[in-house]
């Protein structure tokens, strides 16, 4: 079969398309054939050597923390052939072999029936990058987020910004918040009906205290960090929290702390392999039924055949697409 692996750290090139042996269900799995894996920043971290190295299996590895695909033997699950699936289990891509390979074999703990009529693509534009599923448990399990409450999820075109303003929709925020660091891709953001606070025109603070008549946001999902961090914790109400899930924007921030102080926040820090699997299926399941119900529209950036796998790496990371990033295999 075809996968995309790699045998050392390095840049984008170490990603090599292989003919490797097609994999064999172990008594309990189910043999998927994967129709569409994305591509996410997690995958970039562990091959870029910034993982520690006991958190990942041997060389070579396969990268992908997920995918979709038919049923092709049901083995012990009640899943019969062809019955459409997504594929999703803790570690993949780093502690064993991930999905950009065209056969993966998987319990039924961590395979997900899709549901009728739902495209395969869209599920896939839904867990790339994790953000829905971040949103999802950090407003349900970190700091359950109660109707009516604001929600600030900076970064409209990456994967907790989008993800992070329509599941907080869903969960009955009043209003979600977004942001662009520039015009053209805060216009995208509002052509699809999303609240974005264009950052090279007006200060993250001041767009979300004219947003909020000057209380500020109950929760920021920061997925960002960097210089935004700081702006999102002094944007806060009093006694809202920020949960820190990634930084695309950098690592470093700087935090002026009086805004913790006088606005008696919270912060927490935040990674989805911190929930029992068990945790992560039920968050996926209430996901799939919200986009299946038409609550949750996650964008597909741009699609790449998985021999283009470096080049479909390489753009999610420099060029920062608005919208998701999948390999078609």
């Amino acid at each position: 079969m075809r996968a995309i692996q790699y045998r050392k750290f390095g840049s984008y090139d170490q990603l090599e398309a292989v003919d490797i042996p097609a994999p064999r269900p172990e008594p309990g799995e189910a043999l998927v054939r994967l129709q569409l894996a994305p591509v996410s920043p997690l995958d970039n971290t562990a091959r870029a050597g910034h993982f520690p190295a006991a958190a990942l299996k041997p060389f070579p590895l396969i990268p992908g923390v997920d995918g979709v695909g038919h049923i092709v033997e049901s083995g012990s699950t009640d899943l019969s052939p062809g019955t459409p699936v997504l594929v999703w289990r803790l570690g993949s891509g780093t502690r064993r072999d991930g999905t950009w390979r065209e056969l993966v074999t998987a319990s039924a703990s961590d395979l997900l029936p899709i549901p009728r009529g739902t495209s395969l693509a869209s599920v896939a534009a839904m867990t790339a990058g994790a953000g829905y599923l971040s949103a999802y448990l950090a407003l349900t399990k970190v700091v359950p987020l109660v109707a009516g409450q604001t929600v600030l999820a900076p970064g409209i075109g990456g994967s907790v910004g989008q993800g992070g303003v329509e599941v907080a929709r869903a969960l009955g925020a009043s209003a979600a918040i977004s942001t662009a660091s520039h015009t053209a891709k805060a216009e995208l953001g509002r052509a699809a009906g999303f609240d974005v606070i264009d950052l090279s025109t007006e200060s993250l603070r001041e767009g979300v205290l004219r947003r909020t008549g000057g209380r500020g946001v109950d929760v920021v999902l920061d997925g960002v960090a960097g210089p935004v961090t700081g702006a999102a914790i002094a944007s806060l109400a009093p006694g809202g929290a920020l949960v820190s899930i990634g930084y695309s924007g950098g690592t470093t921030a700087t935090v002026n702390v009086t805004d913790l102080i006088w606005r008696t926040a919270r912060v927490f820090g935040f990674m989805v392999s911190s929930f029992p699997q068990a945790t992560i299926v039920e968050a996926n399941r209430a996901l799939l039924d919200l986009l299946a119900r038409g609550q949750l529209h996650p964008t597909i950036g741009r699609t790449f055949p998985l021999a283009e796998a470096a080049e479909a790496q390489r753009y999610l990371i420099e060029d920062r697409p608005y919208g998701r990033v999948l390999l078609e295999i």
